[in-house]
């Protein structure tokens, strides 16, 4: 079985594309986000079934979380949202 590496870029047999962004030992869950960034677990026992192909990153693998001018109000084109240069910034704020 070829355990998921954190940063990794998977294949599904139908095309599915997604990256593991995290693994949960004391849970034994994966958690994956796809390409389009939908958040998704999978069971670690669940993983050696899926027949999944280890693929390189897509090359606009950051298409999901990029963010256009028209996605937040700002007073300037140089304006950028709390947390945006700093991610962790925002939690601080929570």
């Amino acid at each position: 079985m070829q355990f998921p590496k954190i940063g990794n870029w998977y294949r599904r047999p139908n095309g599915t594309l997604f990256e593991v962004v995290a693994v949960d030992e004391d849970d034994g869950t994966i958690e994956i986000q796809l390409y389009d960034g939908t958040i998704g677990e999978i069971e670690v026992e669940n993983w050696s079934n899926m027949l999944l192909v280890e693929v390189s990153a897509p090359e606009d693998w950051s298409g999901s979380v990029d963010m256009d001018p028209e996605d937040y109000i700002g007073s300037g084109a140089n304006d950028m949202p709390n947390g945006f240069h700093d991610p962790l910034e925002y939690l601080d704020k929570l």
